[in-house]
């Protein structure tokens, strides 16, 4: 089952080396419209009541990415973008539900509220506002089109069963983590945690990379050159909203790029360290499948967190000779998770060779945890936890049909839940095996 395949260079870029399985892909293109991704969060409601400082609501929209949606929602109602909360981040190319909360706003004004392609249901008011992570997880339901006609039922089969067995995949963070097309807030994450703010600024603003509009890559090409922030500033395109912000403030001064990254939204830049923090999982993740170490059992020295109404407890159990058969059983009824390290200032180690696989990456990147303790900017400091190796699947439905979309192909639906914070992409990898990021 393990490690047959390497993976593409571009999930090797984001610490994903290999694939689980090693039956072919089935290719294809996610995504070719919009409604072919769509995701419902399953929602923890904040308390209702008669009047209180939030109002809470449900915020339905198509091809919208979660920060640029605050931006144009908080531009539209008047507000500060921090009056603005929600549970997790979505990706722009899909159909997305999502719960939200607005500060100090009527029902009124945001029922009122008119943006393309987005649709606010069911307000109410509540005490406390909707944070990041107050949700249960996602439910999807995907198509994957211009699947080639030789792929068969019993090819999506072969490639599923191992999946369906230990009722779970390699719980890697999804190229969406790190951009799809710029692949780079895992590099921006790293020198912040560094402490070096010019080369995080720099790689957010400038950095070009091949895939992007060929107009932007010029102008991210002679920013790098010129260092010519102003000029940037008003050539720059006004989609790059985030990057003019941070030119705008380097006009003023030049040299505080510290300031300049703190004019990204809070939940951008906590975003740069976690995906580093990812990066650094996804290396792990990869050579303990390299080591043909199970992720759905556990090894001595494991460190395994229980599984509670479906959600991921960050309580964390050492795997010990006198407990390992007993904790395996628990894993094998999905009432608890093999898990890694999200390094942080405290990390928890697991012990054995897990163990040794976490200090030998973090060796690798020179990278000592207290490196997570950013005094410039305190709120982005983190303190680390452990995260699944396994991401739960409890159930799989799929089906195969002509591709409407184009004669002489078939597409694939599948319908299936996630806890929060895994990726549907890492199920679809293994099925699609797809060679260029954009297929995703």
């Amino acid at each position: 089952m393990y490690c047959r395949m390497n993976s593409p260079a571009f999930e090797q870029h984001i610490g994903i080396e290999w694939f689980w399985t090693d039956e072919p892909g089935i290719g294809g293109k996610l995504r070719t419209y919009p409604e072919d991704f769509r995701v419902t969060e399953r929602f923890l409601y904040p308390p209702r009541v008669e009047q209180g400082r939030f109002l809470i609501a449900e915020v339905s929209c198509k091809n919208w990415e979660t920060n640029t949606l605050v931006h144009d929602l908080a531009d539209r109602l008047r507000i500060s973008q921090r009056r603005i909360s929600f549970a997790g981040t979505k990706d722009k190319r899909s159909y997305s539900t999502q719960l939200m909360s607005f500060e100090n706003i009527s029902e009124e004004k945001l029922v009122a509220l008119s943006l393309p392609d987005v649709n606010v249901q069911n307000p109410y008011y509540s005490s406390v506002p909707v944070r990041i992570g107050d949700l249960q997880g996602n439910r999807f339901e995907l198509i994957i089109r211009h699947v080639d006609s030789s792929v068969t039922e019993n090819q999506l089969n072969n490639i599923l069963t191992p999946v369906e067995t230990v009722h779970g995949f390699p719980n890697f963070y999804g190229i969406q983590r790190f951009g799809a097309v710029r692949s780079i807030t895992h590099l921006v994450g790293k020198y912040i945690v560094q402490g070096d703010f010019e080369r995080a600024a720099m790689t957010y603003i400038g950095h070009p990379i091949p895939g992007e509009s060929e107009e932007t890559y010029r102008l991210r090409e002679a920013l790098e050159r010129t260092r010519d922030y102003a000029d940037a500033f008003h050539t720059y395109p006004a989609s790059l909203n985030f990057e003019k912000a941070i030119l705008n403030k380097l006009i003023q001064n030049p040299n505080d790029f510290t300031s300049a990254l703190q004019e990204l939204p809070k939940n951008l830049l906590m975003m740069f360290v976690h995906a580093y923090q990812s990066y650094l999982f996804n290396r792990m993740l990869s050579e303990r499948l390299r080591q043909n170490l199970p992720i759905h059992q556990a090894t001595l020295g494991d460190v395994i967190a229980p599984v509670r109404h479906g959600i991921i407890q960050e309580e964390y159990l050492p795997v010990s000779a006198s407990n390992i058969d007993k904790v395996n059983r628990q894993l094998m009824k999905q009432k608890a998770v093999v898990t890694g390290l999200l390094v942080g200032s405290e990390p928890t180690y697991a012990n054995g060779r897990m163990g040794e696989i976490e200090q030998a990456v973090l060796e690798q990147e020179k990278i000592n945890p207290k490196d997570f303790i950013i005094p410039e900017v305190p709120y982005l400091s983190s303190s680390g936890s452990r995260r699944g190796l396994l991401a739960l699947l409890p159930s799989l439905a799929w089906t195969m049909q002509p591709d409407d979309a184009a004669p002489g192909k078939k597409a694939v639906t599948l319908r299936f839940e996630l806890q929060k914070g895994c990726y549907a992409t890492s199920l679809l990898r293994e099925l699609m095996k797809a060679q260029d990021p954009k297929n995703y």
